[in-house]
């Protein structure tokens, strides 16, 4: 069910005033949006629970275990326990090594982690047992991007958007990798992608944002328009700071970019790859411009 936003919206958010996480040469933070970050629900609580009493005390098959493994290792993932969540995986494929979708979190852990290699190999994997996997080639794009190797990527993303050429996000991954190759191409390319689309949502405007056809202020304006729910809010801003924090850093502006990215990961939405990937960029920039963007 779907809660509507109160009267006095402080109830789901508040106006930042001079956060310490914060830009204060950047005048657009002054206006920002914050959610109270998501809690771990009690749900996700009582089915770890359950699945590890099922585990201890349950004899099962092989097959079962496994899937038991792999849920548990999707609940934890989905709190932040990645740790515990990779072993799980790990222990799922031992015992069902055609278990596609555990490759594919493996190959997600180790792109996080800046394994590169070993992200290949997983989702080589999951994509050699199912190649209509699409997800399997949307996350091997992404670690072909942060892995240096854009050339490569833009064939699994462009793969990925085929699916749903109208998705907003799918097109915006694709400009991301293709800004890396050629930033004017990269460009006329977004435009086309945006003008195709048949529908008008809020992702829209991530796109309207990188063309500049949309101002900062403006994108950070439209942020709660239509939201219904504080779940929908918190997903909505996980979404727009990370793609805030795109935008600086093709602006070369990374220390506003990092400010941008943490303000992602206060959301807790761990489940979005905007979330997953928020934190390696923090770690990349503290590794190409210092820790004073920390």
């Amino acid at each position: 069910m779907k809660l509507k936003l109160p009267a006095v919206s402080a109830l789901l958010f508040l106006l930042l005033q001079g956060c310490a996480t914060t830009n204060k040469s950047d005048p657009n933070f002054s206006n920002l949006i914050i959610a109270e970050p998501l809690p771990i629900s009690q749900q996700s609580e009582i089915a770890l629970a359950r699945l590890s009493e099922i585990l201890t005390r349950v004899e099962v098959t092989n097959e079962q275990r496994a899937k038991l493994f792999y849920d548990r290792g999707v609940i934890y993932d989905s709190v932040g326990l990645r740790g515990l969540a990779s072993f799980d995986f790990q222990r799922a494929i031992r015992l069902q090594p055609n278990l596609v979708d555990a490759y594919n979190f493996i190959g997600i852990h180790h792109t996080q982690r800046q394994d590169f290699l070993q992200a290949y190999e997983a989702f080589d994997s999951a994509i050699e047992l199912d190649p209509m996997h699409e997800y399997a080639y949307l996350n091997r794009g992404i670690a072909l991007y942060y892995g240096a190797r854009p050339r490569l990527a833009i064939d699994d993303l462009s793969h990925f958007k085929e699916a749903q050429k109208h998705d907003p996000y799918r097109i915006a991954w694709v400009y991301l990798v293709e800004n890396d190759i050629d930033r004017v191409s990269a460009k006329a390319h977004l435009k086309s992608n945006l003008d195709a689309i048949e529908h008008n949502s809020w992702a829209n405007n991530v796109l309207r944002l990188f063309l500049d056809e949309m101002s900062e202020q403006e994108f950070i304006a439209q942020l709660g328009v239509g939201v219904t729910s504080h779940k929908e809010l918190t997903n909505r801003l996980c979404e727009a700071y990370f793609y805030l924090g795109k935008y600086h850093l093709l602006k070369e502006q990374p220390s506003i970019a990092a400010d941008y990215f943490k303000l992602a990961l206060s959301t807790n939405v761990y489940e979005f790859i905007e979330h997953r990937y928020a934190k390696l960029e923090l770690q990349l920039l503290n590794a190409t411009v210092g820790p004073q963007i920390n």
